[in-house]
């Protein structure tokens, strides 16, 4: 495969379509190019080759988004799709008696991904989205998936720097080990206004065929409406019951 001063085709097709992100659903050539690092001319002829396979589609207005062919393609994973299948039906069950947000991550590398998110009805507005990407030392699951994950992983994360979204998120290296130690303790993690300081989640880890955690459960509540350990139950019957849908 052709090589070039920016890498080959391939990595430069990858460098225009990671440039799209949940704050940058949408744009022009110009932006795309400055966003991948890419020549305004390569930028061009790669959007070209995207365009006909479908990776990318373009508006009216000439502005450039992610095509249906890449999330076609990315639905096929194994890890997600049967995951979320066997998932989807006790993620709907929590989501009715709770009536509140209710989410399926999974750990991939140092940050997790959502697969799944159902939206209670009037429940507190959450950042996530399903595909998207978070920190693993705020959310719920996050704290549930990172107390499971290898130690190596633990570490390069904790080395930091770690994000702060809001007065109560934890930051300090020593504290979020001890807290990492009382999940994999008590099997739940709780996150209390963490990531916005109107809300906090309840999670639970979600075990493989082997016993290994695959995912993570959680139930997101406005603070103050209902006491965390309340929901404890509700999420880890929800993460038992996922679990045994896998074996």
């Amino acid at each position: 495969m052709h090589r070039g001063r920016t890498g080959s085709v391939l990595a430069r097709a990858l460098r225009l379509l990671g440039a799209f992100s949940d704050r940058r659903t949408t744009m022009t050539l110009s932006d795309l190019a400055r966003h991948s690092g890419l020549p305004l001319s390569t930028t061009h002829r790669l959007l070209a080759d995207l365009l006909e396979w479908g990776a990318v589609e373009r508006d009216d207005a000439g502005h450039y988004r992610v095509g249906l062919r890449l999330w076609e393609l990315g639905s096929l994973a194994p890890r997600s799709q049967g995951l979320r299948e066997r998932a989807l039906p006790f993620l709907e069950d929590l989501s009715r008696i709770t009536g509140e947000n209710v989410q399926l991550a999974v750990r991939e590398g140092r940050e997790l991904v959502f697969v799944e998110r159902i939206a209670g009805t009037g429940a507190v507005p959450v950042l996530t989205r399903v595909g998207g990407r978070f920190a693993l030392t705020a959310t719920g699951v996050g704290l549930v998936l990172l107390a499971h994950a290898p130690a190596d992983v633990c570490d390069e994360v904790l080395a930091g720097p770690v994000r702060r979204f809001t007065a109560h998120t934890m930051t300090d290296p020593d504290v979020l080990r001890a807290v990492l130690a009382d999940v994999r303790a008590c099997g739940f993690a709780i996150s209390d206004r963490q990531v916005t300081d109107d809300a906090l989640s309840v999670a639970a880890p979600v075990h493989g065929r082997t016993g290994r955690v695959i995912a993570a459960v959680s139930v997101v509540v406005r603070y103050g409406t209902a006491p965390p350990h309340a929901l404890v139950p509700l999420v880890r019957n929800s993460s038992r019951s996922i679990s045994h849908a896998l074996l």
